[in-house]
């Protein structure tokens, strides 16, 4: 193996760990917003694409990817990439499941479904897994989350919607 190739594994590893600043339990790989990480000279450059474009977590996130990658001993610069845009869908199965553990119901539909955002949607409770829930609020703590309620367990739980 080349030591670029060693370096590009390395330096994935070390920005793939980075925690989100809003959802601590899930990583950027986790979420899927890690999408690349290149060589480029002596430089590792890790592409990053936002949840949204008006995330307040974005700035945080790129610098904290930096500072892993600085941290394991490389230059680095993050690169942010628009296109094509992140999707709920790139959220690894491990994600969905951090997601889930933590109390936050992960999205439910792929994000190509008509109903994906501000539609009706069937969420399963995150802690006790009924299907028995209802909408109390379209926006929950962060905008690209949903508030819901259990009528089964009785707890309030976010939903993470699908976009």
């Amino acid at each position: 193996m080349s030591v670029a190739v060693l370096d590009e594994a390395r330096a994935w590893a070390a920005a793939a760990a980075v925690p989100d600043p809003e959802i601590p339990v899930v990583t950027v790989e986790d979420l899927g917003i890690l999408r690349r990480i290149r060589v480029e000279s002596s430089t590792v450059v890790a592409e990053l694409t936002p949840t949204y474009s008006g995330c307040p977590a974005v700035l945080a996130i790129e610098m904290a990817v930096e500072a892993a990658l600085r941290g394991a001993g490389f230059e680095a610069r993050v690169k942010r990439v628009m296109s094509p845009p992140w999707t709920t869908d790139w959220i690894t199965p491990a994600g969905r499941e951090k997601l889930r553990a933590y109390g936050i119901a992960p999205p439910a539909e792929a994000s190509g479904s008509v109903r994906a955002l501000f539609g009706e949607t069937r969420v399963a409770c995150p802690r006790c897994g009924s299907a028995a829930t209802q909408k109390i609020s379209e926006f929950g703590a962060t905008a690209c989350k949903a508030q819901y309620r259990c009528t089964a367990c009785l707890e309030p739980f976010d939903y993470f919607k699908c976009i």
